[in-house]
């Protein structure tokens, strides 16, 4: 057993993590401080993402929507950072795919599905309770399907299908403008909750490709740092001044940059040539394997 240097014995010192494989493990134990702190940095924001998930699901059941809107507005902010600071430090993994799909679950799909039970459909009980759980399907289906289909020679421009955390804004921006104290009342009919609802999951199982903006969020050049910089900056000011509006046009305009990118795609290649629209899509693989046990059955 080792010490720390002063002839105390540190916790756990006599417990040693042994793979499975037989790879080798490198506890944190064996790490500087520096090296731990790199290497759990992006969980750190994975767990907030978790919590600020759950903690959106109980305010809604205690009807503060409000809260639970701007909690899935901190969920997006932690998993849009985990993401950056992984790719920073360098710290990605399988297992931190896999964590932060899970907590995306529980932020997108769950916290969500309940908004939509308890706010926008509160009066019709049996459809509230199939489009909650519509909703927490087509989540889990789209972050599966991305878990399956990761290509590393993809382009990382482009997201197929609506992603989750955008699917989230719309429910939470939309919660957010509406119950504002100078809102006023909104249409109680089924136009408003079936659109917020339901239209946003169907996005989310489609092949329809929306833009990641990955060159806003990792600027690679003095130029694109400033531009980022100046987003930020109009982002935050209206967020300050007119929070609702700002999150609806950002929410709003993310879904519609699809088609109008689609109509405007000839244009935009005649003008700025052929990278300027998103390359051909091709079939991706079945994620369903077939049977290659070619032995007759046990009797």
């Amino acid at each position: 057993m080792s010490d720390d240097g002063s002839g105390r014995r540190r916790p756990f010192d006599r417990w040693r993590l042994v793979s499975p494989t037989g790879a080798e493990v490198v506890s944190l134990r064996q790490l500087s401080k520096r090296e731990r702190l790199r290497v759990t940095a992006p969980t750190i924001f994975t767990i907030i993402n978790m919590m600020s998930g759950l903690s959106s699901v109980l305010l809604a059941f205690r009807g503060e929507f409000t809260l639970a809107a701007i909690l899935i507005a901190v969920s997006i902010i932690m998993d849009i950072a985990d993401g950056g600071v992984a790719r920073l430090v360098g710290a990605t993994s399988p297992f931190g795919l896999q964590m932060d799909s899970l907590a995306d679950l529980i932020a997108f799909g769950f916290a969500p599905a309940i908004l939509v039970h308890t706010w926008a459909l509160p009066d019709y009980p049996v459809l509230s309770w199939l489009a909650a759980f519509f909703w927490l399907g087509c989540a889990a289906f789209r972050l599966a399907r991305f878990n399956v289909t990761v290509d590393p020679t993809a382009d990382k421009r482009y997201f197929v299908g609506l992603p989750s955390p955008a699917a989230a804004a719309v429910v939470m921006a939309t919660i957010f403008a509406l119950n504002q104290p100078d809102a006023g009342g909104y249409d109680t009919s089924l136009v408003v909750p079936i659109l917020v609802s339901v239209v946003p999951a169907v996005l989310m199982v489609t092949s329809i490709r929306f833009r990641s903006f990955r060159n806003l969020l990792a600027p690679s050049s003095q130029g694109a740092w400033v531009v980022t910089g100046l987003i930020a900056v109009a982002v935050v000011v209206g967020l300050v001044l007119i929070p609702g509006l700002t999150g609806l046009v950002l929410a709003y305009g993310y879904i519609l940059q699809a088609p109008l990118g689609v109509l405007t795609a000839p244009v935009r290649e005649r003008l700025f040539g052929s990278d300027a629209v998103a390359p051909r899509r091709h079939r991706l693989p079945s994620v369903f394997l077939p049977d290659t046990d070619t032995g007759d059955e046990p009797s």
